[in-house]
């Protein structure tokens, strides 16, 4: 595991709820694509189903990140584009179940008006280090 901290709002920065403002990192730099709700086999899975969407993209996250020799610990900044805001309470339980509270990463979310294709409801990149 790299060594990571996690500073609190800067001064003059309102205190963030569900990200952290800032972090820093000691290590290798890793950055993973943007990850949808799709299975081993490209099939999608949670066909309008935010929930199973959000919980098959942290699961491909965490793959990820495993081939990269890093875990959820080591991640530093989450983008979510989603294409409706009423999907990040599914993303935020999904990420809950890998990220506790006080490890939480740097963070964006962003609306779009749409992904590669029409049925994925969500997309999340993710940025970690890991010890060198």
């Amino acid at each position: 595991m790299s060594e990571l901290t996690r500073i609190p709002a800067p001064d003059g920065v309102f205190p963030a709820a569900q990200y952290s403002h800032v972090v820093l990192g000691t290590g290798r730099f890793v950055a993973i694509a943007g990850q949808v709700a799709v299975d081993e086999d490209g099939k999608l899975v949670g066909e309008g189903d935010p929930e199973a969407q959000a919980r098959q993209v942290f699961e491909n996250l965490r793959r990820c990140l495993a081939a990269a020799g890093a875990g959820f610990d080591d991640v530093v900044k989450l983008t979510f584009f989603v294409t409706d805001m009423a999907h990040m309470p599914a993303l935020r339980t999904a990420r809950a179940v890998h990220i506790p509270d006080d490890r939480l990463p740097a963070a964006t979310a962003v609306q779009v008006a749409a992904l590669v294709r029409p049925e994925f409801l969500m997309e999340v990149e993710a940025f970690a280090v890991v010890a060198p």
